[in-house]
């Protein structure tokens, strides 16, 4: 039995800030301001704005962890609940009618978790099984589908509703100018989704997805922690990582499945910044485009984690193409997740 998307919702705050806005505010943030080689690394990036959980003023102090979890709780429960109801209404569903909720965020600590909290405000039912799924990453939007749709083939009757969310811009750190905290500042963003999956209708179907995560790579990417909250571990060496341990991987599992990369359309991968972006499309040298939607969400939203390949993939599924679709992303481990939608 499949696995269906119903639908695909996202939801973003309200803040919006320019990349120029970005460095100035940096710049501001520091104390002897930014030299022109760093300031110069906001113009290559290739993001132009993005969303932020709270007003650029809010940054400019030294918040503690507990601060910056409560923005985490209110504007995350706030921008689910946002993402749930438009999902739900797509699908044509009352929260009533759903039975599972997946849960995927690494951006705060949330104990009851955000979707329990979630269930009388907006009307879901008290025996609805809740899974909170933490530590995912950018990995997330993929595995979540995998953990979403494993619910649904485990019993068909199954309707259930995924959701990410993640406020990056809570890790920022006043006056850090660092190398990884530079490129974090000009790349990370907030933003949510929610999908419905269900067994039902003819809507694109999951195929096998896959993880693969490789030893001694805990370096690569992840979360320390400290009086502040969650810092950054971010290497400079990931976009030549996949050139050399990624694309090998996705071509394994493509030839598992039978598909030819050749052959395959712009897959919906999670855009980790232009310089990976660069990577993965030396991986997919066919395409006549690169990839021009994960390079558009880059553009319009920056890197918001685990939401952000959702959005990539609910622009490739708005195109109306058929033929499996190919999802990717990189996570903590260091993990690279990779699965197949069948439109």
């Amino acid at each position: 039995m499949l696995a269906r998307i119903q639908s695909i919702a996202t939801a973003l705050p309200s803040h919006r800030i320019s990349q120029p806005e970005v460095r100035d505010f940096v710049a501001q943030a520091t104390e002897k301001g930014l030299s022109p080689r760093i300031a110069a690394i906001y113009d290559s990036t290739g993001v132009d704005s993005r969303a932020i959980a709270q007003p650029p003023q809010f940054y400019l102090g030294r918040a503690d962890f507990p601060q910056r979890n409560a923005v985490y709780l209110a504007e995350g429960q706030r921008l689910l609940e946002a993402a749930a109801t438009e999902a739900l209404a797509e699908a044509g569903l009352e929260p009533a009618e759903i039975d599972a909720i997946v849960c995927v965020s690494s951006t705060g600590i949330a104990t009851p978790s955000i979707p329990s909290q979630m269930l009388a405000p907006l009307g879901f039912r008290a025996d609805a099984l809740i899974v909170p799924l933490f530590g995912y990453g950018c990995a997330g939007g993929v595995l979540g589908l995998q953990v979403a749709g494993d619910l649904v083939r485990a019993d068909p009757s199954r309707r259930v509703l995924l959701l990410t969310l993640e406020l990056c811009s809570l890790a920022f750190r006043f006056g850090d100018l660092t190398k990884k905290a530079i490129i974090a500042s000009t790349l990370f963003a907030d933003g949510a989704s929610a999908v419905v999956l269900s067994a039902e209708g003819d809507g694109p179907a999951l195929g096998r997805f896959a993880q693969h995560t490789w030893p001694d790579s805990r370096a690569m990417m992840g979360w320390d922690v400290d009086e502040i909250g969650l810092g950054l571990i971010l290497s400079r060496d990931l976009p030549s990582f996949v050139h050399s341990h990624f694309a090998p991987v996705v071509d394994g599992f493509l030839g598992r499945e039978g598909l030819d990369k050749a052959a395959l359309t712009e897959p919906a991968c999670h855009p980790g910044g232009r310089k990976v972006i660069d990577a993965l499309e030396r991986c997919f040298a066919h395409l006549p485009s690169g990839l021009a939607e994960t390079r558009a969400v880059l553009a319009d939203h920056g890197n918001m984690s685990s939401p952000t390949v959702h959005f990539v993939l609910k622009r490739i599924l708005a195109r109306g193409q058929s033929g499996p679709l190919l999802m990717t992303a990189l996570g903590p481990g260091f993990t690279g997740a990779m699965g197949i939608v069948h439109r």
